[in-house]
Parts: structure tokens; C-alpha cells; sequence
């Protein structure tokens, strides 16, 4: 059921300067759905500009799937503000494929895009789901996307929730350890990353739906709830 109030703002960005997915409209009326079950507004946009002022009025900022360099200098710096000083981040699928030259948003996202193989099903393994973006999932979660390959693992320096299994699909550039989706504290905030969200279909499963939701409630503050 809806709430019965003004929620909080969630600010999801979508500007590409390089490849662009089709599913982005779908993300987005996904988002908006979500936020009207439950309480969240949703401010969608492609302006730059909307960082080139302090991000403090949002509950938490989502890239979705952005790609290339999106940000203006100022809006590096607000960005950084945002999150340093306790406000939430949120990168679904190519988000890992922007602002390569910002060493900053690396260590936000905590990975980089390097590659991926042909779009496929394949085999998601939940390693935590002590986790609002996890907790719904079953243990092995049969999924369809594009399987990103990373420069580097980021195991170790965050909180790994799902990795790939290489063996269920074709073309795996990552061997045993493939971290998928993720989280971890970025200065006083907090930021997860889901490289899942590569087609329209994905915006219309329930599961992921749910992924996403607890994705946002985590950044957001939410603790679970």
C-alpha cells in the first residue's frame, strides 16, 4: 500500500555520453512504480546541471545505467560531498562504465567495467542475504543479462552479495571469483552497485524489482527496514 505521506527523493540519473541501453526508460518507470508503493519520489533526469548544486534534499542518488563522462566538474565535487558526508549512491549495470578518468567514483562504485559476453541466462549466487536487496532471493538466482566482467574484484574492500557463477553461462572472463552486486560504506555514506539491470525484461521481474527497492531502502538508511 502506498504511504500515507511525502516520502523522501530519490534523484536517479541516467545522461550517456557513450553506449546508451534501451532499458533506461524502463528502469526509470520501474523506479517510479516502486516509489509510489512505497513513499518515495522519484526525480528523473539527464541535466548535468541538477549537480551543480548540493545533493542534500535527496534520500539517495541512482545511476542508472549511465555511461561516459555524465558529470561537470562541480558535479564531482557535489557528488563526492554527498556521499562523503552520509548520503546514499545506488549504480545499476553501466554506472560500471562511467566517469573512467574520476579515480573517486571508482572507489565508489568499487569496480570498473572492463567487458562483457553475449546477453544470456545464466546463475546468480546470493553469498549474503543478510541484506534488504538480498534477503527475497533464493540461493541461486536463474537470471538473463550480460554477465559483466571487472578490471579487478572488488572482494575485499566491500561487501559482496551476489557473484556469477562462470560455469552456467559462456564467455566468463573473471574465474571463480566474479562479484556481481555489492556494497560498502563510502565515507559517512553508503553505496551499492548491481550489475545486473541490462534489458527491458529485467525492470519487469519481480525479483528484481525487489532487488532494486532494498538496493535503495539499504543506501537510503533504511537499515533493513
Amino acid at each position: 500500500m502506498a504511504a500515507q505521506h511525502p516520502g523522501p527523493r530519490l534523484l536517479v540519473y541516467t545522461r550517456t555520453t557513450a553506449y546508451r541501453h534501451d532499458s533506461i526508460p524502463d528502469g526509470v518507470a520501474a523506479l517510479r512504480s516502486l516509489g509510489a508503493a512505497h513513499g518515495f519520489s522519484v526525480h528523473a533526469t539527464e541535466d548535468p546541471g541538477c549537480f551543480d548544486a548540493p545533493l542534500g534534499p535527496y534520500a539517495a542518488v541512482v545511476f542508472l545505467s549511465t555511461s561516459g563522462d555524465v558529470l561537470t566538474p562541480a558535479g564531482r565535487e557535489h557528488l563526492a560531498a554527498y556521499v562523503d558526508g552520509g548520503g546514499g549512491f545506488v549504480g545499476v549495470h553501466a554506472a560500471a562504465c562511467t566517469e573512467y578518468d574520476w579515480p573517486y567514483y571508482g572507489e565508489l562504485l568499487g569496480a570498473r567495467f572492463a567487458r562483457h559476453p553475449a546477453y544470456q541466462p545464466g546463475r546468480a549466487v546470493v553469498e549474503d542475504r543478510d541484506h534488504p536487496a538480498t534477503r527475497h532471493l533464493p540461493a541461486v538466482w536463474e537470471f538473463t543479462d550480460e554477465w559483466y566482467d571487472f578490471r579487478t574484484s572488488p572482494r575485499g574492500s566491500v561487501r559482496v552479495l551476489v557473484s556469477a557463477d562462470e560455469t552456467s553461462y559462456e564467455g566468463g572472463g573473471m574465474g571463480k571469483d566474479h562479484p556481481l552486486v555489492w556494497c560498502h560504506r563510502q565515507g559517512a555514506g553508503r553505496a551499492f552497485y548491481t550489475a545486473l539491470g541490462h534489458a527491458p525484461e529485467a525492470y519487469e521481474d519481480p525479483g528484481f524489482r525487489a532487488h532494486l527497492l532494498g538496493a535503495i531502502t539499504w543506501a537510503a538508511g533504511g537499515r533493513g527496514r
